[in-house]
């Protein structure tokens, strides 16, 4: 019943918004995770994605390197150092990570904030009619 509901609420929208704006409105549905991860690389920041997917491939390799060697040694010294080295790059990797989901995050709430104010404009233009 609830999708019903909010089918209606978008075609009401819909029917109130000239062209142009039902057009908009419509790029602004909501997107699975695959459409999500591209709008990362879309906009004014998105050499910063770039730049921390390089960065996170490079942690990712010295993790592995890190816990290679902590696999081929003995002394208690240097498996202390190699795991550290590999807890970093490992904490490294998922903080990158975490970025990102963020960045998902707040690109998804900006659309809806967008929506919202589509939605305020299409009722406001119909309640001065």
């Amino acid at each position: 019943m609830k999708t019903t509901n909010m089918e209606d609420i978008d075609k009401l929208i819909k029917e109130t918004l000239t062209q142009e704006e039902a057009k908009f409105y419509e790029g602004l549905e909501e997107q699975n995770v695959i459409q999500m991860l591209g709008g990362l690389f879309q906009g004014k920041n998105k050499w910063i994605m770039y730049l921390m997917n390089v960065m996170t491939l490079v942690f990712f390799v010295l993790f592995v390197y890190c816990l290679v060697q902590f696999f081929n040694t003995e002394a208690v010294n240097e498996l202390i150092k190699w795991g550290i080295g590999s807890i970093a790059f490992l904490l490294g990797v998922s903080m990158l990570k975490v970025f990102a989901w963020m960045q998902m995050d707040k690109n998804a709430l900006m659309r809806e904030i967008k929506r919202l104010e589509l939605q305020i404009l299409s009722l406001s233009s119909r309640i001065t009619e």
